[in-house]
């Protein structure tokens, strides 16, 4: 797009408002989502659909010709991924204070000072960066959701985006009432699993019946859902078997391999995430110095006036101040929850270098994989493991160690997610022709609202979910195991120690068979994108989830795959998949707010229903129910390709 983009509209208070308002939906979705499934998806696309739709609405009411500029749409999206990306950050690490049982409720103004310090320290790390990873390496590094939002919104200029809007209408209210279904009616089951003791051996199968994990799996695509399933067989077909320990659980298998699993085969998980964290480190070494020569150039007055606007980032006098404030917060955080100065001084440091080491990560790996697929659990704990030892050889114990690693991961944490999320927003803006320091305005802005609601959605999920955060339902499970690792360092947790080496061995081994394997591409000349890799990162976080959680994200991934199959190979892959990527946004959007919902009218004192019906007509129910998703997500997801 040309210079002449600022005669087009892009941030006024209509804009604001929508933006804001987006930002706190998808980051209170993000939270159910998080919590359930360990992992959260982009909520830029969906927000883009729903902004231009927003404005053509208003430009028609209004009488204007122009219902909305791409520009304005773009900014609407940018302040609501920046709600759903810091979601990512606070549910994986926050929870496990509750978990360890320092906190009986969630702070809630120690978690949104953490959220909104570690989201603000994200985006003003990824300032200097955007010379590095968005204009310098444009060509070796993509960004896929960037491009992909990019392509939405010009779409949108083009024709009438009303069908959009209601595919992602149709997707929502397909899955709220499938989650109503399931947690207030009690016609569906929520899961259907089954264990067998064979000799000594527990051999477990299931899945859940979640129309939010079935287009997660499409969002994702093939390559990445089979990945988290590889890893869901590893750790539950062969782990589980493999232990044995069956005989202890002969009354109940299935509770035997759910213990086996949370006591012993997640950490295998763990140890390949932390091979995972320290590879990723290693690729994005270069852009790590470049990032430090333009952090250090940018302090240099530049006469900001001679800039085009479409490549002015906020002044540097602003970052500073901004930045003097976040790290003021960090050490307030600190010395509150420790009331040590000792402990403050040191991890508010270590949570510095960090952050922006990790900053760095994130925007190189969105920029490979999109920030769906970013390996924020694998940097958040190697920062929990390189911050807990630093802290365990200081002498520091107990609670005040825990509560001192795990706010530092918090940070970090958000600091990840964001900067990741940022980077994928300033890409699209570059396409579309925004101007980057009006992004990164809104950014701030998506953050700071985003942030206030954080600690009281988990608090409601907490006290009105069954089993609260750390039960089946909501298992957090990367919190569980950052609570673990903290009470393995300071508390009296064991850590199988045994289980994280080998978990080590794999991930070198799956590392190395991916590094073979894209040589062999390249001898080929195979570089197609659909091209089979081994990422680490999905096959940990396989291992670590439920595996429940991998069968219906599969599922979902083979029909991204039979659709895209389905068509010519010249078709671009996200136009193929728009339509089916904006009905399972809806059914992300729709299952997590019916979540929340159902949380706020339980809070309220209303019990849900207690259908007295046969458990075989339920278990028939929930399987058509599930089959019934299922083609219906396929058919309709090909309408527009034909």
């Amino acid at each position: 797009m040309s210079n002449n983009s600022s005669a087009i509209p892009e941030l006024n208070l209509r804009v604001i408002i929508l933006g804001l308002i987006l930002s706190v939906v998808m980051g209170s979705a993000n939270v159910y989502l998080g919590l359930k499934a360990g992992m959260t998806v982009s909520a830029s696309i969906p927000a883009a659909v729903v902004g231009m739709l927003v404005l053509r609405y208003f430009g028609r009411t209004g009488g204007s010709s122009h219902g909305g500029s791409i520009l304005e749409a773009n900014q609407i999206q940018t302040a609501a991924s920046a709600g759903e990306s810091l979601a990512a950050g606070i549910i994986f690490t926050m929870p496990a204070l509750i978990l360890i049982g320092v906190w009986q409720e969630f702070d809630m103004i120690l978690t949104t000072v953490i959220a909104f310090t570690g989201g603000l320290l994200g985006i003003l790390f990824m300032i200097p960066m955007r010379q590095v990873f968005i204009v310098k390496n444009e060509d070796n590094l993509q960004y896929p959701e960037g491009l992909a939002c990019a392509s939405v919104l010009e779409a949108g200029q083009e024709k009438d985006s009303s069908d959009n809007a209601s595919s992602i209408i149709k997707g929502a209210l397909l899955g709220g009432a499938f989650k109503g279904l399931i947690s207030f009616v009690g016609l569906l089951k929520g899961g259907l699993e089954t264990a067998y003791l064979i000799g000594n051996r527990i051999f477990f199968f299931g899945g859940d019946i979640s129309p939010a994990l079935l287009a997660v799996g499409f969002i994702v695509k093939l390559n990445v859902a089979v990945l988290i399933f590889i890893g869901g067989f590893i750790g539950w077909l062969i782990g589980i078997p493999l232990l044995g320990h069956g005989l202890e659980h002969a009354s109940n298998p299935v509770e035997g391999a759910w213990e086996l699993w949370s006591t012993q085969i997640r950490y295998v998980g763990v140890g390949a995430m932390v091979i995972g964290g320290m590879s990723s480190i290693f690729r994005v070494r270069k852009g790590l110095v470049d990032a430090i020569k333009v952090l250090r150039k940018s302090q240099i007055n530049i006469d900001q006036d001679n800039i085009p606007s479409n490549q002015k980032d906020i002044p540097p006098k602003a970052i500073n101040i901004f930045s003097a404030i976040a790290v003021t917060l960090v050490g307030g955080i600190y010395y509150y929850i420790t009331n040590d100065i000792a402990i403050t001084i040191v991890t508010t440091i270590i949570m510095i270098i960090m952050a922006f080491f990790f900053t760095a990560v994130a925007s190189y790996i969105v920029g490979l994989v999109g920030n769906s697929n970013s390996p924020v659990s694998g940097m958040t704990i190697t920062a929990v493991l390189f911050t807990g030892g630093l802290l365990y050889v200081f002498g520091f114990s107990g609670t005040e160690g825990m509560v001192a690693t795990l706010g530092v991961a918090a940070i970090v944490c958000c600091a990840a997610c964001t900067s990741g999320d940022v980077c994928n927003d300033l890409k699209t803006g570059q396409i579309v022709g925004s101007s980057p320091f009006r992004q990164q305005i809104m950014q701030i802005a998506g953050v700071g609202v985003a942030s206030l609601v954080m600690a009281p959605i988990m608090q409601l999920l907490h006290e009105t979910t069954p089993g609260g955060i750390g039960g089946r339902e909501l298992a957090a499970p990367q919190a569980g195991l950052f609570a673990s690792l903290a009470k393995g360092f300071f508390g009296d947790g064991i850590l199988p120690w045994n289980m994280v080496a080998i978990g080590a061995i794999l991930g070198i081994i799956i590392l190395s068979a991916d590094f073979f394997l894209e040589r062999w591409y390249k001898l080929k000349n195979i570089q197609t994108p659909s091209s089979f890799r081994l990422h680490l990162m999905p096959i940990a976080v396989g291992m670590y989830l439920p595996f429940g959680l991998s069968t219906p994200i599969l599922i979902g991934g083979l029909l991204a795959h039979f659709i895209l199959k389905e068509n010519s190979p010249n078709k671009d892959p996200d136009s193929v998949l728009q339509k089916g990527v904006l009905l399972s946004s809806g059914l992300i959007a729709g299952e997590s707010l019916m979540g929340i919902l159902l949380a706020f009218i339980a809070g309220a004192g209303i019990q849900s229903l207690t259908l007295d019906l046969n458990p075989d007509l339920i278990t028939a129910l929930t399987l058509s129910a599930a089959l019934g998703t299922i083609w219906w997500l396929y058919t309709s997801s090909k309408i527009k390709n034909n």
